[in-house]
């Protein structure tokens, strides 16, 4: 079990160990253990540990924090909690719901929660999004989406496209050509038009996903393969008329 270690408290409270023990029996029953230490939290503040018996609970302990006022020679408990050591087996950190989505988590049927109302991806349609042709739309409409990408939101996009389908991935690297020379490519409309488009060709596994215009495969609409001949040539023989003996 771990030791308690810290700058030394002062006399009154680093004695105060049966009162910390008597204070931990009372929440941890027959758990509590041997006295592993003291530590000073602040001035006339001080933690007694105590090993914790408890199932499930390896490497954690008792603490029980005293304290005594100015010029007081008797110790008083604050609280008693039970905390992990060093070495104590702890649960995953929690993480929030939208960090622990991933691409393909969604199934037909499910439902998420909503973005957050502060999230930087989006920005009422109302507000100027930034893009063009967002604003175009919205004029000759006379409405708008309630909510819109915002430009931190469509910089963001574009790089994880970029990361995922673009001159970098392995399949462009070994590509004849790039996907903006592609007669299969579809621009986005936009501000990110210039960048990106979305792959038309079904033989691919790219169909209907958004690449860059630096992202590439073997299924360029301009590959040109030279046709090789599926017979093995012979040197030509023929009958000169002569007798060969």
């Amino acid at each position: 079990m771990p030791t308690i270690r810290g700058a030394a408290p002062d006399s009154v409270l680093a004695a105060a160990v049966d009162l910390a023990r008597d204070a931990a029996l009372e929440v941890g029953g027959d758990s509590v253990g041997e006295h592993l230490g003291v530590r000073a939290e602040g001035e006339r503040i001080a933690t007694h540990a105590f090993a914790a018996a408890l199932p499930g609970y390896v490497g954690w302990h008792w603490a029980v924090t005293v304290a005594r006022p100015p010029r007081a020679r008797t110790a008083t408990v604050d609280e008693v909690v039970l905390l992990p050591g060093a070495e104590a087996l702890l649960a995953p950190t929690w993480v929030p719901w939208h960090e622990r989505v991933r691409p393909g988590d969604l199934s037909p049927g499910d439902l998420l929660p909503p973005p957050a109302e502060d999230d930087p991806r989006l920005v009422p349609g109302y507000v100027d999004s930034g893009d063009p042709a967002i604003e175009e739309v919205s004029f000759e409409l006379g409405l708008g989406r309630e909510r819109v990408m915002s430009r931190e939101g469509r910089l963001a996009a574009a790089e994880r496209w970029q990361t995922t389908r673009g001159p970098r991935a392995s399949m462009a690297r070994h590509a004849p050509a790039h996907c903006g020379s592609c007669g299969f490519y579809l621009p986005l409309a936009g501000s990110l038009r210039a960048g990106f488009g979305v792959c038309g060709n079904e033989i691919t596994d790219t169909d209907g996903t958004v690449v860059s215009v630096g992202y590439g495969c073997g299924a360029h609409s301009q590959v040109r393969i030279e046709p090789v001949s599926l017979v093995e040539e012979t040197e030509l023989v023929y009958d000169d008329g002569d007798d060969v003996l």
